[in-house]
């Protein structure tokens, strides 16, 4: 289903900036900058400084890279961009354990990450997690998600997606903590944008590069199959994480539009397809909706898939987001479904929401800036919502095409088991103050 809800001024529009032709540091490898600097007359070892400087240091800018003389951070600067993140606003919720990162392309577009502490207890250590995003907009279009009201913007560059891990590590290292988890939940599809996930995930879980143990990253999809099959192929020790949201057909057409190209049951086949290849426990979201999916026979049908999978269930009450006309699940009826599922044997575990009062809780981000349409609009939007629910309920599945742009992308065929993200740590192709941050 989808509604003529006015364009965001996050996503590209006629007029907007031109692409910087200048590559990012983030999405090179050692070899294009040591040729790069062999092209400049420098000698070989600078290639490392430069490998320190983007990886292993607190510089925002070339101008902070002190370790380089002026005139060469000057001819680096005019080739290669230090970050792809132009500006960067960051609001605070939860007494400062979340943090909303607003990040400004050079192109003008908008897009937005979550930082998200948690603090150590007995068994336990502390933990920082990073949500990013690897979209702007989303071409996917769940309507109890703010991002995908905007529709689909563009792909991110495999820098634009790793300098929001780097903007996130130089936050936490300045107050003495570690970027300890990445998670590719932030806006927009990310197996949509395969191949730039891919290599993000291998810089990030590269030793000589970002470092973080590839167990430390989850990658998550509405359930895109080719892109899960292709990670299958991949064999990576990454965390597969499947956005849910119904056990049934009819339902999950409505919540989750893909459905209609590829079926909850086609879906979770791919997915165990995936734990048997890597071993790997796969995780599905669920986001709680009154009435809609939290029923009985939603949890009964969700058994019905995962039993035997060992795959684990993430209940998430449904944040608020403008336009629908659904809200959260009781606290009450989420403990109900979520023990029926366990009395089927699935694991579960129910999450409290985090960075609700600025909007960066799971399916809020761009809310705030994708602009108020129309009440007439808003109207329309939530009968039919009405009016499909009902029919979903009884079983009815949807008449609707898939979402546009689905099959823009050919998933490529597997690459060598070696290849990206192979191994524990392998390598891969509240008060709301607004704030501007490096």
């Amino acid at each position: 289903m989808t509604d003529a809800l006015p364009p965001s001024t996050l996503l590209p529009a006629a007029g907007a900036g031109a692409r910087d032709p200048r590559p990012g540091l983030a999405g090179l490898v050692e070899a294009d900058v040591a040729a790069l600097l062999a092209e400049l007359g420098e000698p070989p070892y600078r290639a490392r400084q430069v490998a320190d400087a983007a990886w292993g240091s607190g510089a925002a800018d070339w101008d902070d890279v002190t370790t380089l003389a002026r005139p060469l951070r000057a001819a680096l600067a005019a080739r290669v961009r230090f970050s792809t993140l132009v500006e960067t606003t960051v609001r605070e919720a939860d007494g400062g354990a979340t943090e909303k990162a607003l990040h400004r392309l050079a192109d003008g577009v908008l897009i937005e990450s979550v930082l998200m502490r948690y603090p150590g207890r007995p068994g336990r250590r502390e933990r920082a997690t990073l949500c990013l995003s690897s979209q702007a907009g989303c071409a996917v279009g769940c309507p109890f998600c703010a991002t995908g009201e905007l529709g689909f913007g563009r792909d991110l560059e495999v820098a634009e997606i790793v300098d929001q891990a780097r903007h996130a590590r130089r936050r936490l290292a300045a107050a003495g903590q570690h970027l300890t988890n990445v998670v590719f939940m932030g806006m927009g599809e990310p197996l949509l944008n395969l191949e730039a996930v891919l290599e993000a995930a291998a810089v990030l879980s590269d030793p000589a590069r970002f470092a973080l143990g590839a167990r430390h990253i989850t990658i998550s999809t509405s359930g895109v199959v080719p892109g899960i099959e292709r990670l299958t192929g991949l064999r990576p020790q990454w965390t597969l994480a499947i956005s849910l949201h119904a056990g049934r057909d009819a339902l999950r057409d409505l919540l989750v539009p893909l459905n209609r190209r590829w079926p909850v049951a086609d879906v979770v086949a791919a997915a165990r397809a995936y734990a048997r290849e890597t071993g790997r426990r796969v995780s599905y979201e669920y986001v709680m909706i009154e009435g809609i999916n939290d029923t009985p026979a939603e949890a009964d049908a969700v058994a019905r898939l995962l039993r035997g999978s060992g795959a684990h269930v993430n209940c998430i009450p449904m944040n608020p987001v403008a336009h629908t006309p659904w809200r959260a699940s009781s606290p009450e009826r989420i403990e109900a479904f979520a023990a029926r599922l366990r009395g089927a044997g699935i694991g579960v575990t129910v999450r409290r929401n985090r960075g609700q009062e600025v909007g960066a809780a799971c399916g809020q981000l761009a809310a705030e800036l994708a602009g108020e349409p129309s009440a007439p609009a808003v109207a329309r939007r939530r009968e039919r919502l009405v009016t499909a629910s009902a029919a979903a309920l009884r079983g009815e599945r949807s008449s609707e095409p898939p979402p546009p742009g689905l099959g823009r992308r050919r998933a490529a065929p597997p690459a060598d088991p070696s290849a990206p993200g192979r191994g524990s740590r392998g390598r891969a192709p509240a008060r709301a103050v607004a704030r501007r941050s490096r």
